[in-house]
């Protein structure tokens, strides 16, 4: 029990929930919803009981139900409640919450119970789209206000993996379509966050496509050496932290006179990194794209 979180801050609450701290406080004075302690100081402490139940009133609340009304409810009937919403309503919002609490306690069987539970009535493509992307996308925003350590979002970056490399070793033996084009997936030196580009290989291999998967920290200067064993080639790489916003135009130019002279070569790029650079013109062989699900739509 030494790794888990046991206590959190208010500020910590609302990023974790996404309920404004000013609300949490109304709630605890108005309808006694939560009892903190407090410091010498009078500052609020929360424990890991408070952080669940201020999840479970916070599905409730989306779902329509009035606060007056959930703070009526005993602290048994509470996540009863919560089961009974979730198993009508949007299924994605209790399987985050749920996947968040599985983070925090780093419980491998809570995560994979969610998982199961979601696989009986999605795929594993809807499954990351509506639950694993907006849960990563908050996660990251966690990380960076303290709310969470490296280790919890290494948790379940680990985890998510597992699922995209099991559901690609199943379709692995298949063979690509014999006229197919052939797509490298890399990311730049230094990058190391590749579960996107791990799900779009993910994609492409369902649909047919030849993938050769490099993965992390790609130097560019190693990816000529494709270029002699395939007459098509289509980059794919994500820049998430890496290169600095100030270095990528020089990145993509140097691509471009490398990699990028022969016909029938292309690049594809997402990531956030490339929100951070003004407007550049791009050589005609590269495309960005703001989400996996528009590049997916392009194939």
């Amino acid at each position: 029990m030494n790794n888990i979180k046991v206590n959190f801050s208010i500020k910590d609450l609302e990023n974790l929930t996404g309920i404004k701290a000013h609300t949490i406080r109304v709630w605890e004075k108005r309808y006694n919803l939560l009892s903190p302690d407090r410091s010498d100081t009078n500052i609020r402490n929360y424990s890991l009981t408070s952080f669940q139940k201020l999840l479970n009133i916070s599905f409730l609340n989306n779902n329509g139900i009035k606060i007056s009304k959930i703070a009526n409810l005993s602290e048994e009937e509470i996540p009863i409640k919560v089961r009974e919403i979730a198993s009508r309503a949007k299924v994605e919002d209790h399987a985050i919450n749920a996947l968040k609490m599985a983070m925090i306690n780093f419980d491998q069987v809570l995560f994979y119970s969610t998982y199961n539970n979601l696989l009986e009535n999605k795929t594993f493509s809807e499954i990351f789209y509506s639950v694993f992307l907006p849960l990563l996308n908050e996660i990251g925003l966690l990380w960076q206000t303290d709310t969470i350590t490296p280790a919890h979002e290494h948790f379940l970056s680990v985890h998510i993996k597992q699922k995209i490399l099991l559901n690609t070793e199943r379709i692995q033996l298949l063979e690509p379509k014999p006229d197919s084009k052939t797509f490298v997936l890399f990311l730049p030196e230094n990058e190391i966050h590749d579960i996107g580009l791990l799900f779009i290989n993910y994609q492409l291999r369902s649909k047919g496509y030849h993938t050769i998967f490099l993965g992390e920290s790609v130097p560019m200067e190693s990816l000529t050496d494709l270029l002699e064993f395939f007459d098509e080639v289509t980059f794919v790489s994500y820049f998430t932290v890496y290169p600095e916003a100030k270095d990528i135009p020089k990145y993509l130019n140097d691509f471009n006179e490398l990699l990028l002279r022969k016909e029938n070569t292309k690049l594809y790029l997402l990531g956030k990194k490339l929100s951070e650079v003004e407007t550049i013109s791009l050589p005609k062989k590269m495309s960005t794209f703001n989400s996996i699900e528009n590049l997916v739509k392009e194939l």
